[in-house]
């Protein structure tokens, strides 16, 4: 988050991408450096044994995400 953070001062857009298990984290995080508003992206957990296929597939939603919220 404080890389994060530092490209957004910058001027630099940037968000971060995570599991949907760190959703509280993120927020509390976040909250407590300061950048409450942070640009997030959650994909669905768990991802450690999903197949190829499926995580093309969670990459390829969350692509569209990224863009969007990059690009907003």
């Amino acid at each position: 988050m404080h890389d994060i953070n530092d490209l957004e001062l910058r001027g630099i857009p940037a968000m971060f991408v995570a599991s949907d298990q760190f959703v509280d984290a993120a927020a509390k995080q976040s909250a407590s450096l300061g950048f409450p508003a942070v640009a997030r992206v959650f994909t669905p957990h768990p991802i450690q044994d999903r197949t190829d296929d499926e995580m093309l597939t969670y990459a390829d939603v969350a692509f569209d995400q990224i863009l969007d919220t990059l690009t907003l």
